[in-house]
Parts: C-alpha cells; structure tokens; sequence
C-alpha cells in the first residue's frame, strides 16, 4: 500500500445521525462478498467500488477500509501500528470497557502494548454492518475475532503462555479515512478468564489502581449514550407501514430487557427469535435456543431488578427478501440488588452499555452477537462495596 495522509483541515465532531436514506438496501457492499473466495482472507481487490471521497484511493469500499486497515495495524509482517495516525483523527473519541480515551496517540500506545503482549495476534474479521456515506459519515459494527499466544507482559501481569480467542465488537464512525468516533467492546472478561486471571481478584486491583478513563463519570455516561444517537428514533421520525429493522431493534429490547416478569420475558422470545437460534456473548456464553436466552436474561435481571435499558442507536443493511443484519448501540442503568451472579448484592448504581449483532429473516432472530462491559461492572461492584 502506498503512504496516504487524509486532510486534517477540520474535525468532524460531532458525529451526525442517519436517516433511513442511509441504510444499504442489499449486501452488494458486505463482508461475505468480501471473503467469498474462502481461501484469501483480505483480497488485494474488491469490488464493487464505491465512493470513497477523502479516503484513501487503495481502498475500494467501505468493507474493504474496515477489515484492510485492522490487518494492515495489527497482522502484517511489516505491522504498521503507526499507520493508526492516518485512519484516526487527532482529536477521535473512543469509549471502550473503562470509559473514554481521547487521541490517535492514545490508541498507538495502546496497539502497541496489545501487540507487545500478543506478537502473534489475528484479528479475524466475522462480519461489517455498515450504513451512511462519505458526505454524513460511514458506520461501521465490526465483529472480530482476536486469536492470540500471550507470550509477553501486560497491564494484566507476566506473560501466560495462553492461547485466547474472543470476540471484540467495534462501531465506528469515519469520514475522509478518519475514525473519529468509536464504541468498542472487547470481551475483557473472556480475556482474562482464558488467561488463568481470577476476574474478582483482577477487579479488585484495578479499582485500587484503576485504568485511564476508569471510573467514567456521569457527564461521559451522557456522552456514551448521546454519541451518534438520533434526537427521536427513525420509527419515530420516519415510519414505514412494513417491517422497521428500528421499530423491531428497540420493540424487542425493550421487551425482553424492561418487560414485566418471566412471562413477559417468555412471550418476547418466543415471538421474535427462532427456534434454535445461536447467541454468542460476553465472557463465553454461547449457547442456543430459547431456553438458555431466558436464563441468561433472567439472571441479569435478578441482579438488576430495576434496570432500566434503552437503545440508543439503530442501523441496518438488507431487505424483506434477502433478510437483515442489525447493529444496535444500547445502554442501561440498575442498582446492583439481588440475585448472586455478582455476588453479594451492594446496592450500588452501575453503567451497563452494549453493543448487538442481529441477523434476521423473515421478522425473527435467527443469530445473536452480544457484548457488554461485563469486567467493568464487575469494577463498579467491587467499588461499591469497598464504599459501603
């Protein structure tokens, strides 16, 4: 690849929100067509092109920039991890697991330390939910697979020797080859469990000695939540008399997460997932079918009995025929008050904030991918209870 520098002449803070114009009504444009040759990982060359204004011109489309500019940081054997100052602005804003991080230069440190730990790491691309263009801004929900040897030091200790594999989902908003706005969940409890790292005894010594950003604070919350979000929802603003991928996104997680009771709880699945559906979640739940759903739903939901979630944002790509793929940005509140899944209750008010991968066909689930700040929580507990 040839050295591109995108113009840093403004910011494009903040993100704008999409309007149904912006959802791709085919798959023309996606990660299957990308990898159809099952052989080749990253294609030197895939179409269709697409325009790409500000971009750099290696880059075809908006799938092909997402998954070549992962390989390209991370996998190649010239890794380019400085590359990052090209393809995120000066000024990005990045929520993640412990709160907000602020600058390219920020993420170089941390790629850095991530590859310094990991020198062997893939990040394997599973799927790319994008909607937008080059003048509002791309989308992009990016579901990788991190597989790696933990062969060197980390903020989490001295190298294991384990091997790791999880999932990181990744939703961000770029123009003019910047990313300048990010929400990424890396399934960190996963991580550490498959490191041989107790996640209690870890929550304990990071709240002692806590990351950069931890513990996010309300005006940052706000922020989280507000990033990107539509002022009403499309359903709202914009409806349609057939099926809405937004009206369904925000009906079924409000049902299933606010709804009254275990019946409430049944009937929402039941009428909005497909038998023998798969899940895929955070510190390595994965399961199928209904049953295991309820379960796991249930018991968040004893822990939290007065959570409360909302959706905050919605895009899409497909249609009634071919079916959909769904991104949707959530974000909840609850006081940590029974139930043992986090132990003893506390009593303490926590952030929960996630980020779901549907794919639908015919009105119902037939995949789920979920991820949420699960360790972070567990950080959120442990101080409660220290400030008890």
């Amino acid at each position: 690849m040839s050295r591109f520098t995108p113009d840093r002449s403004r910011s494009y803070h903040p993100a704008a929100p999409l309007d149904r114009s912006h959802m791709p009504a085919d798959f023309s444009v996606s990660l299957k067509n990308y990898t159809a040759d099952h052989s080749v990982r990253i294609p030197n060359d895939f179409g269709p092109g697409q325009q790409l204004a500000g971009f750099d011109p290696d880059y075809r489309n908006i799938v092909d920039y997402i998954v070549r500019i992962t390989h390209r940081i991370w996998e190649t054997d010239q890794r380019e991890v400085e590359y990052i100052g090209d393809c995120y602005s000066d000024d990005s804003i990045v929520y993640d697991d412990y709160g907000l991080q602020t600058g390219n230069e920020k993420i170089i440190a941390d790629t850095h330390h991530t590859t310094g730990a990991f020198p062997d790491i893939i990040l394997d691309a599973e799927e790319v939910i994008w909607a937008g263009d080059d003048q509002i801004a791309f989308h992009t929900s990016h579901l990788t697979r991190i597989i790696a040897s933990n062969t060197g030091p980390s903020r989490y200790g001295e190298a294991t020797g384990a091997n790791v594999s999880f999932v990181v989902i990744a939703n961000c908003v770029a123009r003019g080859n910047d990313i300048f706005l990010e929400h990424v969940l890396y399934n960190t409890s996963a991580m550490l469990q498959q490191l041989g790292i107790d996640l209690w005894q870890e929550a304990e010594r990071l709240v002692a000695d806590p990351p950069p950003g931890w513990p996010r604070t309300s005006v940052v919350w706000d922020q989280l939540r507000e990033a990107a979000a539509p002022v009403k929802a499309l359903s709202e603003s914009q409806p349609v008399n057939h099926f809405d991928p937004d009206a369904f996104a925000r009906s079924v997680h409000d049902k299933v997460w606010n709804g009254p009771g275990l019946n409430g709880l049944r009937t929402a699945v039941d009428e909005n997932y497909k038998p023998g559906f798969t899940f895929e979640g955070t510190t390595e739940r994965l399961f199928t079918g209904a049953d295991a759903y309820r379960a796991y739903v249930s018991e968040l939901r004893t822990a939290f009995e007065d959570l409360q979630l909302q959706v905050d944002e919605v895009y899409w790509m497909g249609n009634d025929n071919d079916g959909y793929l769904i991104s949707t940005r959530w974000s909840a509140e609850g006081t940590h008050s029974g139930g043992s899944i986090y132990r003893k209750p506390t009593g303490g008010r926590c952030q929960i904030w996630g980020i779901t991968q549907w794919r639908v066909k015919d009105a119902k689930i037939e995949q789920e991918w979920q991820l949420f700040n699960e360790f972070d929580l567990m950080m959120q507990i442990v101080k409660a209870r220290n400030d008890n």
